[in-house]
């Protein structure tokens, strides 16, 4: 992150999101997302002395997050910082086109994406290092059995966003 990154939070049904953005003049609200943290997670961003409090560089970010949770947004209209390798980006852009209340495998993402079926494992990585949790929505990925893995946010969390959506994950996955 740069001199000029700024930070906030946000509370959420998952806890408070930690939101932390720079400043970016064709973003809409003028803050392009760097990375969105739930409480705990794996490898999730932690506040640097150098950051910039500034909740109002995020009133839009928080707006369309606020109306997700209220179940009256399915997409996000947010820029984000440029990051994560080339494969990465390929992975993170797959992410985004799964539907709201919709699931896949970390296979389909491989196949989306031209890479092997062997490539599943690297797919998962790149998934596990998603810093835009939420807002690019690797809970939408589950196992090949249908099950809830691999969440950095944790499995909880993943179940608590997958109801919101209304995901139809395969019978006994999400219990009632």
């Amino acid at each position: 992150m740069t001199a000029t990154t700024v930070h906030t939070t946000l509370g959420s049904p998952l806890g408070d999101l930690l939101l932390v953005g720079e400043p970016s003049a064709t973003a809409p609200g003028g803050t392009a997302l760097a990375s969105l943290s739930v409480p705990d997670q794996k490898g999730g961003a932690t506040v640097d002395g150098t950051w910039t409090h500034a909740p109002e560089a995020f009133t839009e970010i928080a707006a369309q997050l606020t109306a997700y949770f209220e179940g009256a947004r399915t997409r996000f209209g947010i820029a984000y910082v440029p990051g994560g390798t080339p494969f990465q980006q390929r992975v993170w852009q797959a992410l985004e086109d799964i539907p709201y209340g919709g699931t896949c495998t970390y296979g389909d993402i491989a196949a989306r994406i031209g890479a092997p079926r062997a490539a599943v494992r690297a797919v998962g990585t790149a998934i596990g290092r998603n810093p835009l949790l939420i807002v690019r929505p690797c809970h939408r990925v589950i196992g090949a059995n249908g099950t809830l893995t691999g969440y950095a946010g944790g499995l909880g969390r993943k179940e608590q966003l997958l109801r919101l959506e209304g995901a139809a994950c395969v019978p006994g996955t999400l219990p009632a």
